[in-house]
């Protein structure tokens, strides 16, 4: 296990969350708040918006539990395997219609997080 993968994985991660939950959630609700959803359709979006920053924080503890107890290296796998597969739908979508999605820090966060982890487990 590479000490150093690690730790950067789950800095990225809960840097991450910090972000996405506070700067881009203000960000986000504006346009919602700002359209012409329904209120439900409102609450249903910030809580959709708010799991991914959720997501982001329970991998980079996770990743920080690993890194202080390596014994603990299979808790990694399904938040790596998260993180991997949320960056490729990001890819996904993107490349099927929505290419915005490529201007957006998600994908590259997650397949960082994912990659650094994969790496520091496995070194």
């Amino acid at each position: 296990m590479e000490p150093l993968l690690l730790p950067a994985a789950a800095l990225i991660a809960l840097a991450g969350a910090i972000f996405h939950g506070y700067v881009g959630g203000k960000i986000y609700m504006g346009h919602i708040r700002a359209g012409d959803l329904m209120p439900l359709t409102q609450s249903l979006s910030l809580v959709s918006w708010h799991m991914f920053t959720l997501f982001l924080l329970v991998s980079g503890g996770t990743l920080i539990c690993v890194a202080m107890k390596p014994h603990l290296a299979l808790l990694a796998y399904p938040v790596l395997v998260g993180n991997a597969m949320g960056a490729a739908l990001f890819m996904l979508l993107g490349a099927t219609g929505h290419a915005i999605l490529f201007k957006l820090p998600g994908m590259y966060l997650m397949a960082m997080t994912a990659l650094l982890g994969w790496l520091g487990l496995s070194a």
